[in-house]
């Protein structure tokens, strides 16, 4: 029995759900997010809820139960309040610049890197060694700050590199003579 998907996710106000044609969709102050439904699980609006159950008593259905809890309340969450990943660049000359859809990163290498940000995501550098992504999606936000964490992983040595706020780099000591 899945913990997580025993509980129901609660609608709150100003958000409207419906299922229609096998995708829940759910519109909220920020915008609509839609996800498409599995079909050994039971999607249920009721009483300013959306209940999850497994359909069949199937292994299927059970591993299916908790994740897709999950996922409808990311769409609630994310058209309420929205999601965001905070980067911290460090290392001499390293810096980063948002300039409207793109983003503009000194890491070190002969060129600078430009990465397009895709539509509904929205990425502000308050100063030149942090990025903040955010956006309703919490998919694609995080996708983002992978792909941007990518370019320059933080290094154990120096600690030099790109990290999320708040990951702990585990430093080496260098070479003794």
């Amino acid at each position: 029995m899945s913990r997580i998907g025993k509980k129901a996710v609660a609608i709150p106000g100003g958000v409207t759900a419906a299922i229609e044609n096998g995708t829940l969709s759910v519109k909220g102050p920020k915008g609509t997010l839609t996800m498409g439904l599995a079909d050994d699980i039971e999607y249920k609006i009721e009483d300013g809820s959306i209940a999850v159950t497994p359909a069949n008593k199937s292994r299927r259905a059970r591993d299916f139960w908790g994740m897709q809890r999950t996922l409808v309340s990311n769409l609630v969450e994310g058209v309420t309040d929205g999601f965001s990943k905070t980067l911290e660049i460090s290392g001499v000359g390293y810096r980063a610049s948002a300039q409207g859809s793109k983003l503009k990163l000194q890491l070190g290498f002969s060129h600078d890197v430009d990465i397009d940000v895709p539509a509904g995501l929205d990425v502000k550098c308050p100063d030149q060694t942090t990025v903040i992504i955010s956006g309703i999606d919490k998919q694609a936000v995080g996708q983002l700050a992978a792909e941007i964490r990518r370019w320059r992983k933080p290094e154990p040595y120096k600690g030099k590199g790109i990290k999320y706020q708040g990951e702990y780099v585990f430093r080496k000591e260098g070479k003794k003579k």
